[in-house]
């Protein structure tokens, strides 16, 4: 707190006394208002409003408002950073494509195989069948023998049937052949691929044809299958 002191030397020094301790006091009010930490501000000039014309601040100006008093419109554009409004980004908006892949095809979509296309599978061979030679042994008559045969199918198919044509031979007492006769019979059907199978016929001829003393031989065989 000052205290005003006047010296007694008239109305002039009285004056002059007062007029310094006026002074004093308003040094005193600009130290304190700057120990705050806006730095220090003094308001100056008539308590009822500013005179003349007001002066646009311009650039990194910040305006700090009197105690009591609302701040201006002007005063809040100014105190805004001008690059403000550059840092705020811009808002995106959702493309409505679907993402794509550098070649433009949509990367979403599963590729779809190609169909798988089977080879047709190969055809089987066809039958070979092969026939061993006839195995003969001696009949109840003369004129009757068993004759055993043995077939073989090497083929990729199966052999479905076919005919079996003997030829027998009516042999004298000298060895002498004095002719042959076939007969027919069916062929032990089917032989499958790869497989094997033995028959035996009793393979016979008219009596009469073999008189006594002669016999006969099955020495021939024809097989035609299917």
């Amino acid at each position: 707190m000052l205290r005003a002191t006047a010296w007694t030397h008239g109305r002039r020094g009285a004056f002059i006394g007062t007029s310094a301790a006026v002074a004093c006091l308003g040094a005193v009010l600009g130290a304190c208002g700057g120990g705050s930490g806006d730095g220090g501000y003094v308001a100056v000039g008539p308590a009822g409003g500013s005179s003349g014309v007001a002066v646009q601040p311009t650039g990194e100006v910040r305006v700090v408002p009197l105690e009591g008093a609302a701040p201006s419109s002007s005063s809040s554009a100014v105190a805004a950073s001008p690059s403000a409004a550059a840092q705020t980004p811009a808002a995106s908006t959702p493309g409505s494509g679907a993402p794509s892949s550098s070649d433009g095809t949509d990367s979403r979509r599963t590729p779809t195989s190609s169909p798988s296309v089977e080879s047709p599978a190969a055809s089987p061979g066809p039958a070979v069948l092969t026939v061993s030679e006839p195995e003969r042994a001696a009949g109840d008559q003369r004129w009757c023998e068993k004759v055993t045969l043995v077939f073989r199918n090497s083929g990729g198919s199966a052999v479905r049937s076919g005919t079996v044509t003997f030829g027998t031979h009516i042999i004298g007492a000298l060895g002498i052949d004095w002719g042959t006769v076939e007969s027919e019979v069916a062929l032990p059907a089917p032989v499958g691929a790869g497989e094997r199978t033995e028959k035996t016929w009793t393979v016979c001829v008219d009596t009469w044809r073999v008189p006594l003393g002669m016999h006969i031989e099955t020495r021939d065989v024809d097989v035609r299958w299917e």
